[in-house]
């Protein structure tokens, strides 16, 4: 279910005017897409927040303007802790969008007890699919997962349609057997490198 943002109309605009909004707990934002007119809002922001955490993409705008929208970008503050300002694009039921959604492990690996260690190799996955089925994540179970085992792409779970772009073949997760790495030791300070053939040298000299 998409979450309900309530905006209102933003007649004034300008960097001192949108300051002057946060001040107040609101977020600048603008609403476009479907060649329809550009809307300037403001939507509360701890109910922007509310729908990040939570891993929304898809939203219901309620108030000045009722209809399902896509967040489509974010600009951040400096320290990337507060949103600044908010595009949303109109979408369909069944329209499809771009998104990146992240890729998080569940459950524990049985190779971890043969001596083995668990591999997170993609993180997040790009894909195209309806925006009411965009998942807030791609959860990857690694319960059956066995030492020299791997989980590809193409034995996600995806939402019905969805097309990826990347390869199927391509590892998210394996269990592998620890490299352990040796590493010489450091000749010891003001020890004197062997020189190849000092000693027949000096043994020429003595025979001198």
């Amino acid at each position: 279910m998409a979450e309900e943002l309530h905006v209102q109309l933003r007649e004034e605009r300008g960097k001192h005017n949108a300051r002057r909004l946060r001040r107040r707990g609101q977020i600048p934002a603008v609403l476009y897409g479907h060649g329809q007119q550009t809307v300037t809002l403001s939507v509360p922001a701890e109910e922007m927040d509310g729908a990040l955490r939570h891993g929304s993409r898809l939203v219901r705008l309620a108030g000045a303007v009722n209809e399902q929208a896509f967040i489509r970008d974010l600009q951040w503050d400096t320290w990337g802790t507060h949103v600044l300002h908010v595009d949303f694009t109109r979408v369909s039921e069944h329209e499809k969008v771009t998104v990146t959604v992240p890729i998080e492990l569940r459950g524990e690996a049985p190779g971890i007890r043969e001596g083995g260690v668990v591999k997170h190799l993609v993180h997040e996955l790009e894909m195209e699919v309806e925006a009411t089925s965009i998942p807030e994540k791609v959860y990857v179970n690694v319960n059956q997962l066995n030492l020299g085992g791997s989980i590809r792409v193409a034995d996600l779970e995806l939402p019905p349609g969805a097309k990826v772009f990347v390869e199927p073949e391509t590892a998210v997760v394996e269990c592998s057997l620890v490299v352990e790495q040796v590493i010489e030791e450091a000749p010891e300070a003001g020890a004197e490198p062997e020189v190849i053939g000092r000693k027949k040298e000096e043994a020429e000299e003595e025979e001198e």
